[in-house]
């Protein structure tokens, strides 16, 4: 059964998918007719935050909230992290690997966390404890334990995020692996390491609210999460390694080679 909280963040990030799927249909047709779409998107985002919001704030009036477009909210030591839309340039090119992503914090541990698809109707939890789940799916980490059998999830910079030796990164690990994949859900990313789908992910310079969820569902299907080096990874961090329970050390050591 799933925990009160997670019932609650289900009932929230559904009601909030609908609006999600209602301008991803927009989204297309705006491509179509060749309408400017950037603050359609924003609003969007916006749109969808605040219906999480309202219907969380019901429940939990009195919580901290953590999210990308309102930024924080204060309140009391619980706190709930939100990500309205995470994959915002696939929604804005109409590619469907977008989620909403919603997860409590206390004590700065994630102790809660749903990652939802509302159009492949992906329905991602976990509780601490309680195991992953996707659509009442009992969910664990892949058994490959050859690098050369594994498909890694990565996220590539771009812009002013583009850092020194990432291209070598890549390069380390296409060389032994089965392959890289980039998706564009960092959130969704982790949850296919999570199902068993991605063997392994690693990005850089990342916000809590794309991986929030992503971490605890990985960890509860049995996988390994660190920094890219193997430390400890904390809350504060902004970059995440996330494995199953076999590559972690030939993986970490392909990242930290240059």
């Amino acid at each position: 059964m799933q925990p009160a909280v997670i019932n609650i963040f289900e009932k929230a990030a559904k009601k909030a998918g609908k609006i999600l799927m209602r301008d991803f249909g927009e989204i297309e047709n705006l491509q179509i007719q060749s309408k400017s779409i950037g603050d359609f998107v924003t609003n969007a985002d916006i749109n969808v935050e605040k219906n999480i919001l309202e219907t969380l704030k019901y429940y939990y009036p009195d919580y901290t909230y953590i999210t990308e477009e309102s930024g924080t909210i204060d309140g009391n030591e619980n706190t709930i992290i939100i990500d309205p839309i995470d994959g915002t340039s696939n929604f804005i090119h109409g590619i469907p690997h977008v989620s909403i992503i919603i997860a409590k914090m206390f004590d700065n541990e994630i102790t809660d966390g749903v990652i939802y698809n509302p159009i492949l109707n992906e329905f991602f939890w976990a509780s601490k404890g309680k195991g992953s789940w996707c659509n009442d799916k009992r969910l664990r980490v892949s058994n490959r334990s050859q690098l050369s059998d594994c498909l890694i999830g990565t996220g590539l910079p771009f812009g002013k995020r583009v850092y020194e030796n990432y291209l070598s990164e890549i390069d380390e690990v296409l060389k032994c692996t089965a392959g890289i994949r980039r998706l564009g859900s960092a959130g969704l990313d982790l949850a296919y390491v999570a199902a068993g789908k991605l063997d392994g992910f690693w990005e850089k310079d990342i916000n809590l609210w794309d991986i929030s969820s992503g971490v605890l569902l990985v960890t509860e299907a049995g996988g390994r999460i660190s920094k890219i080096n193997g430390d400890k990874w904390l809350t504060k961090d902004r970059e995440v390694l996330a494995t199953n329970n076999y590559i972690f050390s030939d993986l970490r050591q392909k990242l930290t080679l240059l």
